[in-house]
């Protein structure tokens, strides 16, 4: 098993523990850390049919009591109403504030237990059990919970740090090829961010031979970041390289576009916007163009910059008028520059230039 600390400035701290096999073990995993308690496992239906029972079961015969709660799989989960429908159900249960959630699932699962477990009782414990790898190497990790509202993505959450996080590789072997693709797309911005080593496995190696690796280093650069700033006041912002775009291309597609796909054309648009005003080599820009698309991801926009900077007016990294945007400057390098709203559809503008 390899484990991660993520320590925080305010003496929390969490593992991130990575091994084969681990969802039919996690029940022993947890006794050893947790008192026997009530837990209110979260699932969707896509993922309940393939590990919920095995999860269940393997938490009781730990000690714990263990209620389910079965979600619809997609984005509109992610709404006050299914929110609200998971804070009655853990009332029904009558969850203490020595209980825990589960998530068992993506990251719109884990966004949506997160968020109710950090409402319930004005916080009670949860842990992270991601079942995609774009929740593996990103989501799960570093307490950001929420759930859209109509006026934009992600609009209403909370900071609430799980207690613990587990992930078995093993479940990443269900994951459609779409699905790969969409945590791809994650690692690579990782590796774009901070890790030359994770963005070359995606550049010339097999990946589906790596995950365990790949996991592992994205959990430990995102871990980095969250320790120096857990609430995104600073160097946390970095993360969101290709969001902006990405965020606003899921909207305008009413999520038709999934989030690894729409985050893809971001840190394209990003890219090709860094080439043309000199930040970026050219050698650098094309091989991270060329990488995403060796990963099956889309690295051009079908909506006009006018479209997409619209809806970024309502992102929630806007401050008024301005909005902070991350910008690579060579693979493992990128920095972040305010600029005012009026300026994004241009800058956006200049990341479509060289689309087919």
């Amino acid at each position: 098993m390899e484990c991660i600390e993520l320590s925080l400035q305010d003496g929390q701290s969490y593992p991130i523990c990575i091994e084969r096999g681990l969802l039919s073990n996690c029940g022993a995993w947890l006794s050893e850390r947790f008192s026997p308690c009530k837990i209110m496992l979260v699932t969707d239906e896509n993922v309940a049919p393939l590990y919920m029972e095995t999860v269940k079961n393997s938490l009781v015969s730990a000690g714990f009591t263990v209620q389910t709660h079965i979600v619809a799989a997609g984005e509109p989960s992610k709404s006050i109403g299914v929110l609200g429908g998971l804070l009655e159900a853990m009332a029904d249960a009558r969850l203490t504030r020595t209980d825990l959630a589960v998530s068992l699932g993506g990251g719109i699962v884990g966004d949506l237990t997160g968020f109710a477990a950090g409402c319930y009782l004005r916080g009670i414990r949860f842990v992270q059990m991601p079942t995609t790898l774009l929740a593996a190497v990103d989501a799960s990790v570093g307490g950001k919970t929420a759930v859209n509202l109509p006026q934009g993505k992600n609009l209403a959450g909370l900071f609430h740090q799980p207690s613990a996080v587990l992930c078995d590789p093993d479940a990443m072997k269900t994951l459609t090829d779409i699905c790969i693709a969409d945590g791809a797309a994650e690692a690579i911005k990782t590796g774009i961010l901070g890790d030359t080593s994770l963005f070359e496995i995606y550049e010339s190696k097999d990946p589906s031979e790596h995950l365990t690796e790949i996991i592992a280093k994205s959990v430990a650069y995102k871990s980095k970041i969250v320790m120096e700033d857990p609430t995104e006041k600073s160097v946390r912002k970095l993360l969101n390289l290709g969001h902006t775009v990405g965020h606003a291309i899921e909207i305008a597609s009413r999520f038709d576009i999934s989030h690894g796909h729409a985050v893809a054309i971001g840190t394209a648009v990003m890219t090709r916007a860094a080439k043309k005003s000199g930040i970026i080599k050219n050698c650098d820009a094309e091989r991270i163009l060329q990488t995403l698309v060796r990963n099956h991801l889309p690295i051009d926009c079908p909506y006009s910059a006018k479209q997409l900077t619209d809806i970024a007016q309502t992102d929630k990294k806007s401050e008024n008028t301005s909005i902070t945007v991350i910008i690579p400057e060579q693979i493992g390098k990128c920095c972040m520059e305010k600029i005012e709203l009026s300026a994004l559809e241009a800058l956006i503008s200049d990341g479509m230039e060289g689309q087919e």
